[in-house]
């Protein structure tokens, strides 16, 4: 569904991804992992077309068309959906606001197990559910959080983008969240998760991908690198037990 070639992303004269090659196909969870500041959010904006930063060569292929170059506006219409970093949840409108105000009908033909409405967002999330009326200032991390996904669910995407969602939350909502994702996955959904949480991506990633100063340097299943420890320790800093 989604291919990244060759891709390489300046901020300015600053040479960020360095020819970047990764693949989600259509039904998976595909994850990328890396320590801050080596290219995974760069890779989201190059993906959805956000300024900064610029590619300057490569192609980012969307169901065989090439993304490169594109408005934001247009790739979002084609049917991909972002949960930003950061949550960025409106703070001054209800829960109920956040999810309808950017809210569109499922593509035709789609199953109704892959529809999303505010009836099917509660009862997934019944905690949004029972704070619909409660402004995006008046929640707890955990629930801003969930409202991002909510809100990126309610275009009703083909692809799901989720960049780094469970930095700042508390462990026992991180694993809440690996539910959420696993959920999402077994409706069909294709989602792209960039994160630092290596045990969260174990866990619910068909395929990871490791970056580091701008290029991949690993690409295997999560039993492969959950097995490497030198692999974990070099790239993603995680120390042996």
């Amino acid at each position: 569904m989604l291919e990244i070639k060759g891709v390489h992303s300046y901020y300015g004269n600053s040479h960020v991804l360095q020819g970047v090659d990764l693949n989600v196909p259509e039904g998976t969870l595909v994850a990328l992992l890396g320590r801050n500041g080596m290219g995974k959010t760069t890779l989201i904006r190059s993906i959805m077309g956000m300024k900064p930063p610029s590619i300057r060569k490569g192609e980012i292929l969307y169901k065989g068309e090439n993304l490169a170059g594109k408005p934001s506006f247009q790739i979002a219409a084609k049917g991909l959906g972002l949960c930003p970093q950061g949550r960025r949840v409106f703070a001054s409108l209800t829960v109920l606001e956040n999810l309808t105000f950017c809210a569109r009908s499922a593509p035709a033909g789609r199953s109704e197990d892959m529809s999303w409405n505010t009836d099917r967002i509660f009862e997934m999330f019944p905690r949004l559910g029972e704070r619909k009326r409660h402004r995006g200032n008046q929640l707890s991390g955990g629930e801003r959080q969930m409202l991002a996904i909510a809100r990126a669910l309610m275009i009703n995407p083909d692809l799901l983008l989720m960049d780094e969602p469970s930095e700042g939350l508390a462990p026992i909502i991180v694993e809440q969240l690996g539910d959420d994702l696993l959920r999402i996955k077994k409706a069909g959904f294709t989602v792209f998760l960039v994160e630092q949480n290596l045990g969260l991506a174990l866990e619910v990633a068909d395929d990871i991908y490791i970056l580091d100063r701008g290029k991949v340097v690993f690409h295997g299943s999560p039993e492969e690198l959950a097995a490497d420890q030198r692999l974990q320790e070099l790239y993603l800093g995680v120390k042996p037990c």
